[in-house]
């Protein structure tokens, strides 16, 4: 594949370390309550001038808000051909179903950030601790920022005596197409919402050909949307391609509920999860299927849903 960023991706993964203050009931699957919480106070963080509705006010265009957690579509850009810019961050919540947390102790989760959104880290890691001291979950339990890991690299990066951040790896190596074996297995760890035509795809209903063209169309608009740049692929000849594409599964339906504070209601939502194991000449797409580790994939991704890690298949 021709584009740069399939060699070297811009992103990173973070971990975040924190010391429950008072005590924290977290949903069965954390993820959006974590990203709600996360944008009240990346809202709150970055505005200056207080205005009800980001799109109506001055600095729409350059405040890191909006940047971040609603980034808004090029100027330029055709709406027929756009029905949401990917957000750059995914937020990645603890272990399904790790709901309570004492005070004293341990409460993990990560962060992926991905492009433009890498230089916003000393802010978004200011929005985390405002967001933490602000309170979790229903009770709104406390917890404390202790410390913060980068995939790859053993120290700290950020001080959190002062906040700051030093210099660290923000890319991600991909292999080279070449490099791909005949067979690998997607171990899909939260729910995978594949879309058609704007319904969830079902159990049945789910192919290698449409996982890989989502998959491709992802990495495509971030590279896009948010690096503003062009993938530079054929589309046409790698879907004939997918279709080569044989596969197993053992996956399972899981259905999960999340409130969404902007409908004021709770909403059932439903994915699969489990092993997918694809077989056939996949050096097309492996580094894809390499980068989408970090990015996610399929619907509500910045939720956390869509993750998976590849391992060789049996």
């Amino acid at each position: 594949m021709p584009s740069d960023h399939l060699q070297s991706f811009p992103a990173a993964r973070y971990r975040l370390h924190c010391i429950t203050e008072q005590p924290i009931h977290l949903p069965e699957y954390a993820g959006s309550a974590l990203r709600g919480a996360f944008g009240h106070a990346l809202r709150q963080t970055a505005c200056v001038t207080r205005e009800p509705d980001c799109t109506a006010c001055a600095l729409y265009r350059s405040c890191a808000y909006p940047a971040v957690f609603e980034t808004p579509p090029p100027l330029d850009y055709p709406r027929r051909l756009l029905t949401q810019v990917p957000q750059p961050f995914v937020v990645e919540p603890p272990p399904w179903g790790e709901r309570a947390h004492a005070a004293g102790s341990p409460l993990e989760f990560g962060m992926v950030l991905i492009g433009p959104a890498l230089a916003q880290l000393p802010l978004l890691l200011l929005a985390w601790r405002r967001a933490l001291q602000r309170g979790l979950g229903p009770q709104q339990g406390t917890a404390r920022l202790a410390a913060v890991h980068v995939e790859g690299e053993p120290e700290p990066v950020m001080d959190p005596a002062s906040g700051r951040v030093r210099p660290h790896g923000q890319r991600i190596a991909l292999p080279l197409p070449q490099a791909a074996p005949r067979s690998v297995t997607l171990v899909f760890d939260t729910p995978l919402r594949l879309q058609r035509n704007g319904q969830v795809v079902g159990l049945g209903e789910l192919t290698p050909q449409l996982l890989l063209m989502a998959l491709l169309r992802r990495v495509a608009h971030l590279v896009e949307l948010q690096l503003g740049s062009a993938l530079g692929v054929d589309f046409a000849t790698l879907n004939a391609h997918a279709a080569t594409i044989t596969g197993s599964h053992q996956l399972v339906w899981r259905d999960w509920t999340r409130h969404s504070s902007r409908q004021q209601q709770h909403m059932v939502l439903g994915g699969v999860v489990g092993p997918w194991t694809l077989q056939g000449d996949l050096a097309p797409f492996w580094p894809l299927l390499h980068l989408g580790q970090w990015l996610h994939l399929g619907k509500n991704a910045t939720f956390g849903l869509g993750r998976y890690r590849l391992m060789d298949a049996p």
